[in-house]
């Protein structure tokens, strides 16, 4: 387990020794130096979950305290609020010209880890669109998830991967795209985001509440029990 002072301690160990080179994944013999912030920004671009700090420092091998200062620079440049590079033209309030471009994602910090959202502004708008550019047709392998999180949740990915015994990283995408299913709350112990089923999985299947939905222990091959909704 990798805790902060670990993760600060990699980069104290390059800087203190008079004698010692560490070349980390920012550091590239023979390539220009990879700017912190760009780089975090493309670790988190293509994140599935929250990622910690620790993690974060791990992946770039830095301080803590440089990723924490970083993520406060990448969150001011989302939100307009960071140098602007060029005038702004396209408003006339001065004091909103002189700032940068508000984006439309934030980078919000989510069961102590950090990942990118799309601005609650936006929601609506994102979610239209997923779902006229969708198929119509779930395939098999997004409707076993689907059964599963109807069954289990609130559960996490894992979990979900771990019953399949397939990785549902792009599935899960897929159902939250299409509003069948969203992030119900974040595991205490661990930070995972748990999923559950929402209102238009209901309005899908032409039921009023998940209670409806059939017992399927009767049908598993091995007759295993409690899989059911308690």
């Amino acid at each position: 387990m990798t805790n902060d002072t670990d993760a600060a301690g990699m980069t104290e160990a390059a800087t203190n020794g008079p004698e010692l080179s560490i070349v980390t994944p920012l550091d590239v013999p023979g390539q220009p130096r990879l700017d912190l912030d760009r780089a975090l920004e493309a670790i988190l671009f293509i994140a599935d979950e929250p990622l910690s700090v620790v993690t974060l420092a791990a992946a770039v091998a830095r301080p803590v305290a440089e990723i924490r200062a970083s993520i406060a620079r990448l969150r001011a440049d989302y939100d307009g609020d960071g140098p602007s590079g060029e005038p702004r033209t396209d408003v006339a309030d001065e004091e909103h010209a002189a700032r940068g471009i508000r984006r439309g994602f934030e980078l919000r910090e989510v069961g102590g880890g950090w990942r990118f959202y799309v601005r609650e502004e936006y929601d609506a708008l994102v979610a239209d669109f997923v779902l006229t550019q969708a198929s119509t047709r779930l395939s098999q392998a997004a409707l076993e998830t689907l059964s599963v999180i109807a069954y289990k949740q609130p559960i996490s990915r894992s979990s979900i991967a771990s019953i399949r015994a397939v990785n549902v990283d792009s599935v899960v995408r897929t159902l939250l795209g299409r509003g069948l299913i969203t992030e119900v709350a974040t595991d205490a112990e661990t930070g995972a985001i748990l999923y559950g089923t929402t209102d238009l999985l209901l309005t899908n299947l032409g039921i009023n509440s998940l209670d409806e939905l059939p017992h399927i222990s009767p049908l598993l091959d091995d007759g295993q029990e409690g899989f059911d909704r308690d």
